[in-house]
Protein backbone atom coordinates (compact mmCIF):
# COMPACT_ATOMS: atom_id res chain seq x y z
CA UNK A 1 0.00 0.00 0.00
CA UNK A 2 2.92 2.57 0.15
CA UNK A 3 3.37 2.42 -3.38
CA UNK A 4 -0.14 3.69 -3.56
CA UNK A 5 0.43 6.33 -0.91
CA UNK A 6 3.55 7.69 -2.55
CA UNK A 7 2.29 8.07 -5.69
CA UNK A 8 -0.95 10.07 -4.58
CA UNK A 9 1.55 12.43 -2.29
CA UNK A 10 4.07 12.41 -5.28
CA UNK A 11 1.45 13.80 -8.25
CA UNK A 12 0.46 16.31 -6.23
CA UNK A 13 3.36 17.59 -4.70
CA UNK A 14 5.12 17.29 -8.53
CA UNK A 15 1.98 19.41 -9.72
CA UNK A 16 2.46 21.69 -6.47
CA UNK A 17 5.74 22.27 -7.11
CA UNK A 18 5.55 22.95 -11.19
CA UNK A 19 2.83 25.47 -10.12
CA UNK A 20 4.70 27.29 -7.46
CA UNK A 21 7.64 27.98 -10.42
CA UNK A 22 5.26 28.75 -12.98
CA UNK A 23 2.84 31.44 -10.87
CA UNK A 24 3.51 34.82 -9.69
CA UNK A 25 2.24 34.73 -6.92
CA UNK A 26 5.47 35.04 -4.85
CA UNK A 27 6.48 37.80 -6.45
CA UNK A 28 3.10 40.46 -6.77
CA UNK A 29 2.14 42.61 -3.65
CA UNK A 30 -0.39 40.80 -2.45
CA UNK A 31 -4.32 41.52 -3.49
CA UNK A 32 -7.16 39.01 -2.83
CA UNK A 33 -8.35 39.09 -6.21
CA UNK A 34 -4.72 37.98 -7.78
CA UNK A 35 -4.75 35.57 -5.33
CA UNK A 36 -7.90 33.92 -6.11
CA UNK A 37 -6.62 33.95 -9.60
CA UNK A 38 -3.53 32.10 -8.45
CA UNK A 39 -5.50 29.98 -6.42
CA UNK A 40 -7.86 29.04 -9.11
CA UNK A 41 -5.08 27.84 -11.02
CA UNK A 42 -3.45 25.76 -8.41
CA UNK A 43 -6.88 23.81 -7.66
CA UNK A 44 -7.79 23.01 -11.04
CA UNK A 45 -4.41 21.84 -12.01
CA UNK A 46 -4.99 19.54 -8.67
CA UNK A 47 -8.17 19.08 -10.18
CA UNK A 48 -7.42 17.81 -13.24
CA UNK A 49 -4.31 15.94 -12.88
CA UNK A 50 -5.93 13.52 -10.44
CA UNK A 51 -8.79 12.80 -12.42
CA UNK A 52 -6.22 12.31 -15.57
CA UNK A 53 -4.37 9.79 -13.61
CA UNK A 54 -7.48 7.99 -12.21
CA UNK A 55 -8.74 8.15 -16.00
CA UNK A 56 -5.69 6.37 -17.39
CA UNK A 57 -6.08 3.86 -14.30
CA UNK A 58 -9.56 2.79 -15.29
CA UNK A 59 -8.01 1.20 -18.18
CA UNK A 60 -6.95 -1.60 -15.61
CA UNK A 61 -3.05 -1.47 -16.87
CA UNK A 62 -0.92 -4.23 -16.28
CA UNK A 63 2.87 -4.82 -16.73
CA UNK A 64 5.18 -2.38 -14.78
CA UNK A 65 2.20 -0.36 -13.12
CA UNK A 66 0.52 -2.97 -11.64
CA UNK A 67 3.54 -4.42 -10.61
CA UNK A 68 4.76 -1.25 -8.63
CA UNK A 69 1.68 -0.74 -7.04
CA UNK A 70 1.14 -4.25 -5.87
CA UNK A 71 -1.67 -5.22 -8.26
CA UNK A 72 -4.71 -4.23 -10.07
CA UNK A 73 -6.55 -4.54 -6.41
CA UNK A 74 -4.15 -1.72 -5.05
CA UNK A 75 -4.45 0.21 -8.55
CA UNK A 76 -8.19 0.30 -7.87
CA UNK A 77 -7.65 1.34 -4.22
CA UNK A 78 -5.13 4.63 -6.40
CA UNK A 79 -7.96 5.37 -8.36
CA UNK A 80 -11.00 5.29 -5.41
CA UNK A 81 -8.21 8.40 -3.61
CA UNK A 82 -7.34 9.89 -6.79
CA UNK A 83 -11.23 10.31 -7.21
CA UNK A 84 -11.85 11.74 -3.44
CA UNK A 85 -8.62 14.08 -4.48
CA UNK A 86 -10.31 15.61 -7.42
CA UNK A 87 -13.63 15.98 -5.90
CA UNK A 88 -11.98 17.84 -2.57
CA UNK A 89 -9.53 19.89 -5.19
CA UNK A 90 -12.85 20.66 -7.14
CA UNK A 91 -15.27 21.83 -4.50
CA UNK A 92 -12.35 24.15 -3.60
CA UNK A 93 -12.04 25.33 -6.63
CA UNK A 94 -15.59 26.29 -6.61
CA UNK A 95 -15.18 28.00 -3.76
CA UNK A 96 -13.14 30.35 -4.78
CA UNK A 97 -14.51 31.16 -7.66
CA UNK A 98 -18.57 31.27 -5.99
CA UNK A 99 -17.16 32.29 -2.64
CA UNK A 100 -15.40 35.96 -3.75
CA UNK A 101 -18.47 37.09 -5.57
CA UNK A 102 -20.45 35.98 -2.27
CA UNK A 103 -18.22 37.93 -0.59
CA UNK A 104 -18.65 41.47 -3.04
CA UNK A 105 -22.39 40.42 -3.07
CA UNK A 106 -22.30 40.84 0.87
CA UNK A 107 -20.05 43.79 0.96
CA UNK A 108 -17.15 42.21 3.04
CA UNK A 109 -15.11 42.76 -0.55
CA UNK A 110 -14.64 45.51 -3.09
CA UNK A 111 -14.28 44.51 -6.68
CA UNK A 112 -11.19 46.44 -7.91
CA UNK A 113 -11.66 48.96 -10.17
CA UNK A 114 -11.08 48.11 -14.13
CA UNK A 115 -7.70 49.75 -15.46
CA UNK A 116 -8.30 50.75 -18.86
CA UNK A 117 -9.78 48.83 -21.80
CA UNK A 118 -9.15 44.59 -21.82
CA UNK A 119 -6.04 43.59 -23.80
CA UNK A 120 -6.73 42.39 -27.29
CA UNK A 121 -4.80 38.97 -27.47
CA UNK A 122 -4.13 37.64 -30.95
CA UNK A 123 -3.06 34.34 -32.22
CA UNK A 124 -4.06 31.22 -29.81
CA UNK A 125 -4.26 33.35 -26.78
CA UNK A 126 -6.98 35.58 -28.53
CA UNK A 127 -9.07 32.19 -29.66
CA UNK A 128 -8.60 30.89 -25.94
CA UNK A 129 -9.75 34.23 -24.73
CA UNK A 130 -12.69 34.27 -26.50
CA UNK A 131 -13.75 30.91 -24.98
CA UNK A 132 -13.54 31.83 -21.58
CA UNK A 133 -16.93 32.38 -21.04
CA UNK A 134 -18.52 28.77 -22.49
CA UNK A 135 -15.48 27.23 -20.83
CA UNK A 136 -16.63 28.73 -17.31
CA UNK A 137 -20.20 27.47 -18.07
CA UNK A 138 -19.30 24.22 -18.96
CA UNK A 139 -17.34 24.10 -16.23
CA UNK A 140 -19.40 24.18 -14.00
CA UNK A 141 -22.37 22.44 -14.51
CA UNK A 142 -19.23 19.79 -15.22
CA UNK A 143 -18.36 20.30 -11.73
CA UNK A 144 -21.82 19.61 -10.27
CA UNK A 145 -22.41 16.44 -12.53
CA UNK A 146 -18.66 14.99 -11.06
CA UNK A 147 -19.81 15.99 -7.66
CA UNK A 148 -22.98 13.47 -8.45
CA UNK A 149 -20.82 10.62 -9.98
CA UNK A 150 -17.90 10.27 -7.75
CA UNK A 151 -20.12 10.64 -4.88
CA UNK A 152 -22.13 7.82 -5.93
CA UNK A 153 -19.21 5.89 -6.64
CA UNK A 154 -18.05 5.90 -3.17
CA UNK A 155 -22.02 5.68 -1.72
CA UNK A 156 -21.23 1.30 -1.22
CA UNK A 157 -25.18 0.72 -1.03
CA UNK A 158 -25.57 2.07 -4.42
CA UNK A 159 -26.16 -0.78 -6.20
CA UNK A 160 -23.20 -2.45 -8.49
CA UNK A 161 -25.38 -2.38 -12.05
CA UNK A 162 -26.17 1.16 -11.90
CA UNK A 163 -22.71 2.43 -10.47
CA UNK A 164 -20.95 0.45 -13.28
CA UNK A 165 -23.34 2.16 -15.78
CA UNK A 166 -23.17 6.08 -14.46
CA UNK A 167 -19.76 6.04 -13.49
CA UNK A 168 -18.87 5.50 -17.60
CA UNK A 169 -20.47 9.10 -17.47
CA UNK A 170 -17.32 10.41 -15.55
CA UNK A 171 -15.54 9.60 -18.99
CA UNK A 172 -17.70 12.60 -20.68
CA UNK A 173 -17.68 14.99 -17.93
CA UNK A 174 -13.65 14.49 -17.64
CA UNK A 175 -13.41 15.28 -21.65
CA UNK A 176 -15.66 18.50 -20.83
CA UNK A 177 -13.14 19.39 -17.76
CA UNK A 178 -10.79 19.15 -20.03
CA UNK A 179 -11.68 21.99 -22.32
CA UNK A 180 -12.48 24.19 -19.27
CA UNK A 181 -9.05 23.44 -18.82
CA UNK A 182 -7.11 24.31 -21.70
CA UNK A 183 -8.95 27.59 -21.91
CA UNK A 184 -8.85 29.05 -18.41
CA UNK A 185 -5.37 28.14 -17.29
CA UNK A 186 -2.80 30.75 -16.93
CA UNK A 187 -1.60 31.48 -20.34
CA UNK A 188 1.69 31.59 -19.52
CA UNK A 189 1.99 28.06 -17.89
CA UNK A 190 2.12 26.50 -21.29
CA UNK A 191 5.44 27.70 -21.49
CA UNK A 192 6.82 26.56 -18.19
CA UNK A 193 7.47 23.35 -16.70
CA UNK A 194 3.83 23.03 -15.97
CA UNK A 195 2.78 23.07 -19.37
CA UNK A 196 4.24 19.81 -20.92
CA UNK A 197 3.04 18.24 -17.61
CA UNK A 198 -0.43 19.31 -18.18
CA UNK A 199 -0.39 18.58 -21.63
CA UNK A 200 1.06 14.73 -21.21
CA UNK A 201 -1.86 14.17 -18.54
CA UNK A 202 -4.68 15.93 -20.15
CA UNK A 203 -3.92 13.85 -23.79
CA UNK A 204 -3.36 10.23 -21.37
CA UNK A 205 -6.63 11.32 -19.93
CA UNK A 206 -8.54 12.34 -22.85
CA UNK A 207 -8.23 8.79 -24.89
CA UNK A 208 -8.26 6.66 -21.59
CA UNK A 209 -11.95 8.31 -21.63
CA UNK A 210 -12.33 7.70 -25.70
CA UNK A 211 -11.59 4.06 -24.68
CA UNK A 212 -13.83 3.58 -21.76
CA UNK A 213 -16.66 5.26 -23.69
CA UNK A 214 -16.46 2.96 -26.57
CA UNK A 215 -16.36 0.30 -24.21
CA UNK A 216 -12.88 -1.02 -25.29
CA UNK A 217 -11.22 -1.40 -21.68
CA UNK A 218 -9.49 -4.64 -21.36
CA UNK A 219 -10.37 -5.63 -25.02
CA UNK A 220 -7.22 -7.73 -25.95
CA UNK A 221 -7.81 -9.40 -22.63
CA UNK A 222 -11.39 -10.78 -23.37
CA UNK A 223 -12.10 -14.69 -23.80
CA UNK A 224 -15.37 -16.32 -24.56
CA UNK A 225 -16.54 -19.24 -22.01
CA UNK A 226 -19.21 -21.73 -21.98
CA UNK A 227 -20.71 -22.49 -18.48
CA UNK A 228 -19.64 -26.59 -18.14
CA UNK A 229 -21.44 -27.14 -14.30
CA UNK A 230 -22.47 -25.56 -11.67
CA UNK A 231 -23.27 -26.48 -7.79
CA UNK A 232 -24.38 -24.52 -4.81
CA UNK A 233 -23.40 -25.25 -1.64
CA UNK A 234 -26.48 -24.13 0.17
CA UNK A 235 -25.10 -24.11 3.93
CA UNK A 236 -22.22 -21.28 3.27
CA UNK A 237 -24.25 -19.88 0.01
CA UNK A 238 -21.27 -20.61 -2.23
CA UNK A 239 -21.55 -21.19 -6.34
CA UNK A 240 -19.21 -22.94 -7.45
CA UNK A 241 -19.04 -22.04 -11.57
CA UNK A 242 -17.03 -24.17 -14.03
CA UNK A 243 -16.23 -22.66 -17.46
CA UNK A 244 -14.49 -23.91 -20.70
CA UNK A 245 -12.97 -21.15 -22.70
CA UNK A 246 -13.50 -20.66 -26.15
CA UNK A 247 -10.98 -18.64 -27.33
CA UNK A 248 -7.50 -17.44 -26.64
CA UNK A 249 -6.51 -17.41 -22.52
CA UNK A 250 -2.92 -16.05 -21.64
CA UNK A 251 -2.54 -18.71 -18.64
CA UNK A 252 -2.80 -17.55 -15.05
CA UNK A 253 -1.10 -17.90 -11.68
CA UNK A 254 -2.99 -18.91 -8.76
CA UNK A 255 -3.94 -16.17 -6.59
CA UNK A 256 -5.15 -14.03 -9.54
CA UNK A 257 -8.70 -13.06 -10.44
CA UNK A 258 -10.48 -12.12 -13.64
CA UNK A 259 -13.55 -10.02 -14.39
CA UNK A 260 -16.30 -12.45 -15.02
CA UNK A 261 -19.47 -10.85 -17.16
CA UNK A 262 -22.64 -13.61 -16.61
CA UNK A 263 -24.95 -11.14 -17.48
CA UNK A 264 -23.97 -8.27 -20.18
CA UNK A 265 -27.19 -5.89 -17.96
CA UNK A 266 -24.97 -6.29 -15.11
CA UNK A 267 -21.40 -6.03 -16.16
CA UNK A 268 -18.06 -7.14 -15.15
CA UNK A 269 -17.64 -8.28 -11.71
CA UNK A 270 -13.95 -9.42 -10.36
CA UNK A 271 -13.79 -13.05 -9.43
CA UNK A 272 -10.43 -15.23 -7.77
CA UNK A 273 -10.09 -18.36 -10.03
CA UNK A 274 -10.47 -21.29 -7.93
CA UNK A 275 -8.44 -23.01 -10.25
CA UNK A 276 -4.69 -23.43 -11.57
CA UNK A 277 -4.03 -23.40 -14.88
CA UNK A 278 -3.34 -26.50 -16.83
CA UNK A 279 -3.95 -25.10 -20.65
CA UNK A 280 -6.74 -27.12 -21.38
CA UNK A 281 -8.58 -24.10 -21.07
CA UNK A 282 -10.78 -25.29 -17.98
CA UNK A 283 -11.10 -23.02 -14.84
CA UNK A 284 -13.50 -22.59 -12.36
CA UNK A 285 -14.63 -19.57 -9.69
CA UNK A 286 -15.66 -19.94 -6.29
CA UNK A 287 -18.75 -17.29 -5.87
CA UNK A 288 -20.20 -16.02 -2.36
CA UNK A 289 -23.82 -14.66 -2.21
CA UNK A 290 -22.86 -11.42 -1.04
CA UNK A 291 -25.27 -8.89 -2.69
CA UNK A 292 -28.32 -8.38 -4.25
CA UNK A 293 -26.29 -9.83 -7.83
CA UNK A 294 -24.80 -12.33 -6.35
CA UNK A 295 -27.51 -13.42 -4.25
CA UNK A 296 -29.23 -14.37 -7.91
CA UNK A 297 -26.69 -16.30 -9.62
CA UNK A 298 -27.69 -19.47 -8.28
CA UNK A 299 -31.22 -19.08 -9.88
CA UNK A 300 -29.69 -17.68 -13.32
CA UNK A 301 -26.56 -19.17 -14.24
CA UNK A 302 -27.14 -22.47 -16.37
CA UNK A 303 -24.74 -25.11 -18.09
CA UNK A 304 -24.57 -23.73 -21.54
CA UNK A 305 -24.66 -20.19 -20.50
CA UNK A 306 -21.78 -17.64 -22.21
CA UNK A 307 -20.15 -15.94 -20.39
CA UNK A 308 -16.81 -13.11 -20.62
CA UNK A 309 -13.69 -13.72 -18.60
CA UNK A 310 -11.19 -10.74 -19.03
CA UNK A 311 -7.62 -11.14 -17.42
CA UNK A 312 -6.22 -12.27 -15.51
CA UNK A 313 -5.03 -9.65 -12.71
CA UNK A 314 -3.50 -9.16 -9.77
CA UNK A 315 -0.15 -9.99 -7.98
CA UNK A 316 -1.72 -11.99 -4.73
CA UNK A 317 1.45 -14.37 -6.14
CA UNK A 318 2.47 -16.52 -3.01
CA UNK A 319 5.90 -15.92 -3.67
CA UNK A 320 8.70 -15.04 -1.35
CA UNK A 321 11.80 -15.47 0.38
CA UNK A 322 10.43 -17.12 3.60
CA UNK A 323 10.81 -21.21 4.40
CA UNK A 324 7.28 -20.50 5.74
CA UNK A 325 4.23 -18.89 5.00
CA UNK A 326 0.62 -18.95 6.79
CA UNK A 327 -2.16 -18.42 4.91
CA UNK A 328 -5.19 -16.72 6.69
CA UNK A 329 -8.57 -17.49 4.53
CA UNK A 330 -11.75 -15.49 6.11
CA UNK A 331 -15.04 -16.85 4.04
CA UNK A 332 -14.78 -16.91 0.72
CA UNK A 333 -11.61 -15.60 1.12
CA UNK A 334 -10.85 -19.26 0.32
CA UNK A 335 -11.17 -18.97 -3.18
CA UNK A 336 -7.00 -18.13 -3.96
CA UNK A 337 -5.67 -20.83 -1.40
CA UNK A 338 -7.48 -23.48 -3.22
CA UNK A 339 -5.91 -22.64 -6.80
CA UNK A 340 -2.66 -22.43 -5.12
CA UNK A 341 -2.93 -25.88 -3.27
CA UNK A 342 -4.27 -27.19 -6.54
CA UNK A 343 -0.61 -25.94 -7.98
CA UNK A 344 1.12 -26.80 -5.17
CA UNK A 345 0.10 -30.85 -5.91
CA UNK A 346 1.28 -30.49 -9.49
CA UNK A 347 4.96 -28.62 -8.76
CA UNK A 348 5.70 -28.19 -4.85
CA UNK A 349 7.86 -25.51 -3.62
CA UNK A 350 8.78 -26.95 -1.04
CA UNK A 351 7.81 -24.12 2.16
CA UNK A 352 5.88 -25.15 5.33
CA UNK A 353 2.57 -24.17 5.12
CA UNK A 354 0.01 -23.46 7.67
CA UNK A 355 -3.84 -22.86 5.97
CA UNK A 356 -6.45 -20.71 8.44
CA UNK A 357 -9.66 -20.96 7.36
CA UNK A 358 -12.23 -19.18 9.29
CA UNK A 359 -15.90 -19.25 8.15
CA UNK A 360 -19.24 -18.94 9.97
CA UNK A 361 -21.56 -20.77 7.74
CA UNK A 362 -19.68 -24.04 7.46
CA UNK A 363 -20.64 -26.43 4.66
CA UNK A 364 -19.62 -29.82 5.85
CA UNK A 365 -18.89 -30.91 1.92
CA UNK A 366 -17.02 -27.71 1.36
CA UNK A 367 -14.38 -28.50 4.20
CA UNK A 368 -14.41 -32.01 3.28
CA UNK A 369 -13.07 -30.81 -0.54
CA UNK A 370 -10.85 -28.38 0.96
CA UNK A 371 -9.28 -30.70 3.75
CA UNK A 372 -8.71 -33.14 0.99
CA UNK A 373 -6.72 -30.83 -1.36
CA UNK A 374 -4.81 -29.73 1.76
CA UNK A 375 -3.55 -33.46 2.31
CA UNK A 376 -2.78 -33.42 -1.84
CA UNK A 377 -0.75 -30.67 -1.52
CA UNK A 378 0.84 -30.92 1.83
CA UNK A 379 -0.71 -28.01 3.64
CA UNK A 380 -1.56 -27.74 7.51
CA UNK A 381 -4.94 -27.03 7.56
CA UNK A 382 -6.88 -25.07 10.66
CA UNK A 383 -10.70 -24.95 10.32
CA UNK A 384 -12.26 -22.17 12.57
CA UNK A 385 -15.62 -22.09 13.07
CA UNK A 386 -16.99 -19.18 14.74
CA UNK A 387 -19.54 -20.38 16.44
CA UNK A 388 -17.71 -23.41 18.08
CA UNK A 389 -14.00 -22.10 18.11
CA UNK A 390 -14.65 -18.65 18.57
CA UNK A 391 -13.20 -15.73 16.44
CA UNK A 392 -9.96 -16.36 14.91
CA UNK A 393 -7.19 -13.79 16.65
CA UNK A 394 -3.87 -13.34 15.85
CA UNK A 395 -2.58 -14.66 18.93
CA UNK A 396 -4.28 -18.56 18.00
CA UNK A 397 -1.88 -18.14 14.63
CA UNK A 398 1.32 -17.66 16.63
CA UNK A 399 0.19 -20.27 19.02
CA UNK A 400 -0.09 -23.05 16.47
CA UNK A 401 2.48 -21.66 14.42
CA UNK A 402 5.46 -21.63 16.92
CA UNK A 403 8.10 -20.54 14.04
CA UNK A 404 5.45 -17.89 12.97
CA UNK A 405 8.37 -15.53 13.04
CA UNK A 406 10.29 -17.25 10.25
CA UNK A 407 6.88 -17.47 7.50
CA UNK A 408 5.44 -14.61 5.46
CA UNK A 409 1.40 -14.21 5.69
CA UNK A 410 -0.94 -14.31 3.56
CA UNK A 411 -4.69 -13.00 3.86
CA UNK A 412 -7.59 -13.07 1.60
CA UNK A 413 -10.96 -11.91 3.74
CA UNK A 414 -12.80 -9.72 4.97
CA UNK A 415 -10.82 -5.46 5.14
CA UNK A 416 -11.14 -5.12 8.76
CA UNK A 417 -10.37 -9.13 9.63
CA UNK A 418 -7.27 -8.18 7.76
CA UNK A 419 -6.10 -4.93 9.05
CA UNK A 420 -6.45 -6.33 13.04
CA UNK A 421 -4.10 -9.48 11.69
CA UNK A 422 -1.95 -6.85 9.90
CA UNK A 423 -1.71 -3.99 13.09
CA UNK A 424 -1.00 -7.35 15.06
CA UNK A 425 2.04 -8.60 12.75
CA UNK A 426 3.53 -5.42 12.73
CA UNK A 427 3.68 -4.85 16.28
CA UNK A 428 5.30 -8.06 16.93
CA UNK A 429 8.09 -6.11 15.13
CA UNK A 430 7.45 -7.88 12.00
CA UNK A 431 7.48 -6.09 8.32
CA UNK A 432 4.86 -4.99 6.29
CA UNK A 433 6.15 -6.07 3.14
CA UNK A 434 5.83 -9.62 4.91
CA UNK A 435 2.23 -9.14 5.55
CA UNK A 436 0.26 -9.59 1.84
CA UNK A 437 -3.41 -9.14 1.52
CA UNK A 438 -6.05 -9.06 -1.72
CA UNK A 439 -8.36 -5.76 -1.69
CA UNK A 440 -11.78 -7.08 -2.96
CA UNK A 441 -13.01 -3.26 -2.50
CA UNK A 442 -13.19 -2.23 -6.36
CA UNK A 443 -15.08 0.99 -5.56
Amino acid sequence: MKHVQLTLIGLILVLTGLWASADTIWFDAFAIFNFRTSMLNYTGILAIGAMSVGMLLALRPRGRIESFLGGLDKSYRLHKWLGITALITAIAHWLWVEGVKWAVGWGWLERPARKGARPVYEGLQGWLAGQRGLAEDVGEWAFYAALVLIGLALIKRFPYRYFFKTHRWLAVVYLVLVYHSVVLMKFSYWTQGIGPVVVVLLSGGTVAALISLTRRVGQTRRAVAVVDEVEYHEDNRVLRVAVSLQSRWPGHQAGQFAFVTLDPREGPHPFTMSSSWKGDGKMFFLIKALGDYTNTLPATVKVGDLVQVEGPYGRFSFQGRHPRQIWVAGGIGITPFIARMQSLCEQPDGKAIDLFYSTSAPDAEFIRRVRRRAEQAGVTLHVVIAAEHGRLTAQRIRELVPAWAEASVWFCGPTGFGQTLREDWVAQGRSPDDFHQELFEMR
